[in-house]
């Protein structure tokens, strides 16, 4: 039995397009008893949005076999704040609803949070950067959701939280204190322990070499590199982060 942990923007689909056999390369590694779990660094949909559009796309997914940033940051929290300790968001509403939904508190004044989580925001501005500076400068610990600079779409990518990242680090002169989606320890042990098995019986699928590539090699993980999204083979060729697979397209996984 192995374990895929598939990412999904560029390798399950792009934007509402569904990848070419993507839906038949899942069934037929669940057919045969291989276990599957779809990890998104996107914090900007819900859980239960990416099963519902899974499913609708020919591919049936639970609730539970979905694992994105939003989840990973409110169990991260649940587990290291304090009773007193007050949040920052920088988020749009699905990210707000799992911190909610894991008793996580939540402020708006960057004077009182003792953490702040950085994430995807269209509709970030001027006055969100300055709370967000104000909040660091005075010790709050920075959470990043995911570090991706930009999200691919059926025509092109659009800005995603790296650049809000970039923003902050621009001000402070530092960089943020952690990230918990991909590449991150913290998203791999989450797929693994999800999935019941060790980390060398388990393949990371994705289309970025510095997330999903690169914390499939730092865990031990097979990582396969999908050329449906953001990389080229070119770019594979030269990456510091290689591959230990690369296929045109997650039809051809089955293959492996």
């Amino acid at each position: 039995m192995k374990g895929f942990i598939f990412d999904l923007d560029g390798t399950v689909y792009l934007g509402d397009q569904l990848i070419e056999g993507a839906a038949e390369a899942i069934h037929a590694l669940r057919s045969r008893g291989d276990k599957v779990v779809f990890l998104s660094n996107k914090p900007i949909a819900t859980r239960q949005s990416y099963a519902h559009k899974l499913t609708k796309m020919g591919i049936p997914t639970s609730v539970d076999d979905i694992l994105n940033s939003s989840l990973i940051v409110a169990r991260y929290l649940q587990n290291v704040c304090k009773k007193e300790d007050k949040v920052l968001v920088i988020g749009e509403e699905p990210i707000r609803d799992e911190l909610r939904d894991h008793g996580i508190a939540m402020s708006e004044n960057p004077l009182e949070v003792s953490y702040v989580v950085l994430s995807w925001d269209r509709q970030f501005t001027y006055d969100r950067l300055n709370d967000l500076y104000q909040a660091a400068i005075r010790g709050a610990v920075v959470i990043a959701s995911n570090p991706d600079r930009t999200c691919p779409l059926e025509d092109g990518q659009i800005p995603d939280t790296g650049a809000l990242i970039g923003a902050l680090e621009g001000a402070t002169g530092t960089p943020i204190q952690l990230v918990v989606g991909k590449p991150s320890k913290i998203a791999a042990e989450a797929a693994v322990q999800h999935l019941g098995l060790d980390y060398d019986a388990c393949y990371m699928v994705g289309d970025r070499l510095e997330t999903d590539i690169k914390m499939g090699n730092d865990t031990g993980m097979s990582s396969v590199l999908v050329l449906t999204g953001i990389t080229t083979r070119a770019m594979a060729e030269t990456s510091e982060y290689t591959p230990r697979y690369i296929l045109n397209s997650i039809k051809d996984i089955v293959n492996l």
